[in-house]
């Protein structure tokens, strides 16, 4: 007889476990399908697909870029970059990349209406946006670079920051 009650405690052991794994799974399931759904409604109220294309347009999608686009409009730059080619990386890679981490902390800051106006370039993003500046601008910095300054090498956008859009 106890052998059989040994079999039969380890048969609603099984099904105890097989039970809450099935809880759990569809607990998982639910959360998995509820980030998803609500990421989907998000990229697609917020224009999700315009940003992974080249059209300045798509900057201004939020309201507080408004400013930034007709400064673009009215600038020389107009006519040889749009945001992409000043605010990203060149590489494919770091170009999403970046578009990804940006647009990820934009939303959350819009979202939440945590951001400062008027709208102001972090770090990160001004070290991509002063790289692009050299690289396009390579013949003219290396001659300004042969002369150093105490303070170390100059900043394009410090003496140039209106010139892709106004601020």
């Amino acid at each position: 007889m106890t052998g059989d009650t040994g079999v039969a405690d380890g048969s609603a052991r099984i099904a105890r476990i097989r039970h809450t794994l099935g809880a759990a799974v569809v607990v998982v399931a639910l959360a998995a399908g509820l980030a998803l759904g609500i990421s989907a409604y998000t990229f697609v109220y917020a224009h999700g697909a315009s940003y992974l294309t080249n059209d300045p347009k798509a900057c201004a999608n939020c309201h507080i870029m408004r400013e930034q686009l007709d400064g673009w409009i009215a600038s020389s730059h107009r006519a040889v970059a749009v945001c992409n080619d000043c605010h990203a990386p060149h590489d494919l890679l770091g170009k999403y990349t970046t578009k990804a981490v940006n647009g990820f902390w934009h939303s959350v800051a819009f979202t939440t209406g945590r951001f400062h106006e008027p709208i102001a370039i972090g770090a990160r993003n001004r070290a991509v946006t002063e790289g692009a500046c050299r690289t396009c601008h390579a013949e003219i910095v290396q001659l300004i670079d042969r002369h150093p300054t105490r303070s170390g090498p100059l900043d394009c956008i410090t003496c140039h920051r209106s010139v892709g859009h106004l601020h």
